[in-house]
């Protein structure tokens, strides 16, 4: 792989080394989007995200905020009961899980977010889902960090099979 340094010439350039289209669980039918991962010159991950029809937090206490993380399995039959615990090679506890990630920022039902990770290679997580969460991850509840109904969810394959 040639190095390139810059991230957003990356994004415009290059092909995403694996991806993902998500979709919804029967309460969310509409729920959509893609994720799509780049190896790096760095040696970790840059992951890019964007989903539509997130459901839109209007009362308090409730955020737009929707825990996303890397499941074990990949499974993705709603209601996503089978994709197993977080992606957890190393035993860590939660949330230093490799497949912990930062929360998704929805606003009106919108979501999109790119950030590097060192926590996950790409050819680690092929075949393993990612899974989008009603609520927000605590960070500290474990295993899980506590955020709710599996409401989105996608199985992560090599780029050629999106």
């Amino acid at each position: 792989m040639q190095c390139k340094p810059n991230f957003l010439d990356m994004l415009q350039c290059c092909p995403p080394d694996a991806c993902t289209d998500i979709h919804g669980n029967e309460t969310y039918p509409c729920l959509n989007g893609k994720a799509h991962f780049h190896r790096t010159c760095y040696g970790g991950t840059l992951v890019e995200v964007e989903v539509f029809h997130l459901p839109e937090m209007s009362q308090p206490p409730e955020s737009a905020f929707y825990g996303m993380h890397i499941h074990e399995m990949g499974d993705c039959v709603p209601p996503f009961d089978q994709t197993g615990n977080h992606y957890n090679p190393t035993d860590m506890p939660h949330p230093m899980h490799a497949g912990d990630m930062p929360a998704l920022l929805g606003n009106h039902g919108y979501a999109y977010s790119i950030f590097y990770t060192e926590r996950f290679r790409v050819e680690d997580i092929i075949g393993h889902s990612i899974v989008i969460h009603a609520h927000p991850d605590d960070y500290i509840t474990q295993p899980s960090g506590n955020s709710g109904d599996k409401i989105g969810c996608g199985v992560i394959q090599r780029y050629h099979m999106c």
